[in-house]
């Protein structure tokens, strides 16, 4: 089957369960989620390159809660989506409209995705609002990497995508319009917030065992809930799969590290424990 009819069907399910912006829906026909999911890339969550790639359904109920298309996309913008369908999307087009979309007055705002993951997310923001307005950050390195190679491959070359701390942002770049956390916290990061521009719009899972979608404001308050979701915490610096676990007082050698990153025993929460040098006190 033609991969913009697989992509018609996709969307035609999750539409049928879920309430989807329009922009969104568009947005998710358009862009060829192959590029980013090689194994059932229509199908549920996946797991690519170490990481968890969202369920198309999640994605979308993430992007409807964002609401980037009802504020900010001009309306030449999504007629211009509208041509693309059934497309993957051209290079050279994308940053043509990035450019007349920063030309106008009702010029979308800049968007952060805190979790790069494999890059779709991403790449749905860059048909909404222009990839030159679409920044990402992931603390785990290699998946920066994978991220870009995924949105050069597929047209989206322009999106800004850093190796970092999540939960600070990037504050180089603020403030956002639009700013969207792919795990979970228990309260709203602060540098997150305020990063926020005026009348901005922060969407995260909130919760431990037990989490939501949660919507934002720029004063930190949560003005909305968009139901139960189940994502993996927002690791900090030192948290990452592909880093040795961190140690409050010693510097642990990734040789020390009995298990990498976020699932380490030793790091955060303990300090580490010389091994050889209680052995010669015996």
């Amino acid at each position: 089957m033609d991969p913009g009819d697989l992509r018609d069907e996709m969307v035609d399910g999750i539409e049928s369960r879920l309430s989807v912006d329009d922009a969104v829906a568009l947005a998710m026909r358009t862009v060829s989620r192959t590029d980013f999911v090689d194994d059932a890339p229509y199908d549920g969550r996946s797991e690519v390159d170490g990481t968890t790639a969202l369920a198309p359904e999640m994605v979308a109920r993430l992007l409807t809660a964002l609401d980037v298309d009802a504020r900010n996309v001009p309306g030449d913008a999504a007629d211009s989506g509208a041509e693309a369908v059934g497309t993957t999307g051209d290079a050279d087009e994308s940053a043509e409209d990035a450019v007349r979309s920063a030309d106008t007055p009702d010029a979308p705002g800049d968007v952060l995705v805190v979790g790069a993951g494999v890059g779709y997310t991403a790449a749905i923001l860059a048909e909404l609002v222009g990839e030159t307005r679409v920044h990402a950050v992931d603390i785990d390195r290699r998946l920066v990497y994978a991220a870009r190679s995924n949105l050069e491959s597929a047209g989206y070359g322009g999106v800004l995508v850093d190796a970092g701390d999540g939960a600070r942002g990037l504050p180089d770049y603020a403030p956002f319009d639009r700013i969207l956390v792919e795990a979970a916290a228990i309260e709203p990061p602060r540098r997150l917030v305020e990063q926020l521009a005026p009348d901005g719009r922060l969407v995260l899972p909130l919760g431990g065992p037990e989490q939501s979608l949660a919507v934002v404001d720029e004063t930190g308050s949560v003005i909305e809930r968009c139901g139960p979701v189940a994502f993996k915490p927002l690791l900090v610096d030192g948290e990452q799969g592909s880093a040795p676990a961190r140690n409050r007082t010693v510097r642990e050698d990734a040789e020390r590290a009995s298990e990498p990153g976020y699932f380490a025993k030793t790091g955060w929460e303990q300090e580490w424990i010389d091994w050889d040098e209680q052995l010669r006190r015996r």
